[in-house]
C-alpha cells in the first residue's frame, strides 16, 4: 500500500474538519500538519506535497487532529500563540490572548507618552500576554500584573521566563501579585514593582471576564468547553467585575491616568452612561479593534 503524502493528508484533514464545523478547517489542517511534522512553518507545507508520511508521522498526526476534531483550541494543541510576536505558551489555565486584544498595548504606548518610568498595572493579566508586551515595548516602563487565579499566575510566570523577564531576568521590569482586583495591589507590592510604596497607577489596564452569565452553553466549544469558566463571565449583563473595578480605582491613579478595558462591543455605551458614577474618572471614548468592531473603553484620572 503505498504511503500517504503530506498533500493527502492535508486534503483529508481539511475534509474532516469541515464536517466537525471547525472554523478555519484548512488553516488549522495546515498548523496542526506543520506542527506535528516540525516543520519551520506552514509554509513548508507547500514545499512538501509530496513526500511520504511514515506511520509514526501519521500516529502524531492522528492524536493531533482527534483533539482539534473534539474542539480543543489549536493553541492548546500546539502549545503556543503569538501575541504582537511574543511567543506565549497556552494551556487550559488561563484564556487564550486573542489577536484583538493586542490594540490594548497600542492603546497604552499612546496614553503614556511623554512620561519617564510609567508604572502599569494590568488586572486579570492571565497568560501575561498584555504585560509582557507592555514590559518589552514601553520604554522604562514598571509592569505589575495580578489575577486572581494562581493557576493563572503560574503560566503567567513561565511565559514571562520564556520572554526574557522572569523573576531573576537581569533588568526584568515585570512583577506579578495575586489577588481580587486591585485588592492586589498593595503597599509593599507597589514598593516591590514600582520601587516606592507611594507611587500612584498611570496606567491601568484590565480585559476582565465580560461574558454575561446567560450566555453560557452558547459560546463556541472551543471556550465553552476548554477555557477557564472564571476568565470568561461578568455576571448578569457581563461588567459585575468592570464596575467593581473602576469603584476601587479612586485615590489609586496619579492625575492623568489612563484607563483601557476591554468590553463586549454592546457594553460601550452602558459603561459611558454610567460614567457619572465615578466622579474622580472622565470618560475618554470607545474605541475600535483592527477589524472595525467596538472593542475598548478609556477613561481618565481627574
Amino acid at each position: 500500500m503505498p504511503q500517504m503524502t503530506v498533500l493527502e493528508i492535508l486534503n483529508r484533514t481539511k475534509v474532516f474538519f469541515e464536517k466537525k464545523g471547525i472554523p478555519d478547517a484548512r488553516l488549522d489542517a495546515e498548523y496542526i500538519i506543520s506542527h506535528g511534522l516540525q516543520m519551520k512553518s506552514r509554509m513548508d507545507i507547500y514545499l512538501n506535497f509530496e513526500k511520504p508520511l511514515t506511520e509514526a508521522e501519521l500516529d502524531v498526526l492522528r492524536q493531533m487532529v482527534a483533539r482539534r476534531a473534539n474542539r480543543e483550541p489549536l493553541q492548546h494543541i500546539i502549545g503556543d500563540t503569538s501575541f504582537r510576536g511574543f511567543i506565549i505558551k497556552c494551556d487550559p489555565r488561563a484564556l487564550i490572548p486573542r489577536p484583538e486584544t493586542e490594540s490594548l498595548v497600542d492603546m497604552a504606548k499612546e496614553a503614556l507618552k511623554g512620561i519617564e518610568t510609567p508604572f502599569i498595572v494590568e488586572v486579570g493579566t492571565g497568560t501575561g500576554a498584555i504585560s509582557i508586551a507592555c514590559a518589552k515595548e514601553i520604554a522604562e516602563a514598571k509592569v505589575l500584573a495580578t489575577d486572581i487565579s494562581e493557576d493563572a499566575l503560574s503560566l503567567a510566570r513561565e511565559n514571562a521566563e520564556a520572554n526574557s523577564l522572569g523573576a531573576n531576568a537581569e533588568g526584568s521590569n515585570l512583577t506579578f501579585a495575586q489577588g481580587d482586583l486591585l485588592d492586589a495591589v498593595t503597599a509593599d507590592v507597589i514598593a516591590k514593582a514600582a520601587g516606592n510604596a507611594d507611587k500612584k497607577i498611570d496606567c491601568l489596564v484590565a480585559n476582565l471576564p465580560y461574558i454575561p452569565d446567560g450566555e453560557k452553553g452558547k459560546l463556541q466549544p472551543e471556550v465553552d468547553k476548554f477555557d477557564p469558566a472564571l476568565a470568561l463571565y461578568g455576571g448578569p449583563d457581563g461588567l459585575t467585575l468592570v464596575r467593581k473595578l473602576l469603584q476601587q480605582t479612586e485615590g489609586k491613579l496619579s492625575a492623568g491616568a489612563s484607563i483601557l478595558l476591554e468590553i463586549g462591543s454592546e457594553q460601550a455605551e452602558v459603561l459611558k452612561n454610567e460614567a457619572a458614577n465615578y466622579p474622580w474618572l472622565e470618560f475618554a471614548g470607545i474605541h475600535k479593534d483592527y477589524c472595525g468592531n467596538v472593542r475598548f473603553v478609556s477613561y481618565k484620572a481627574k
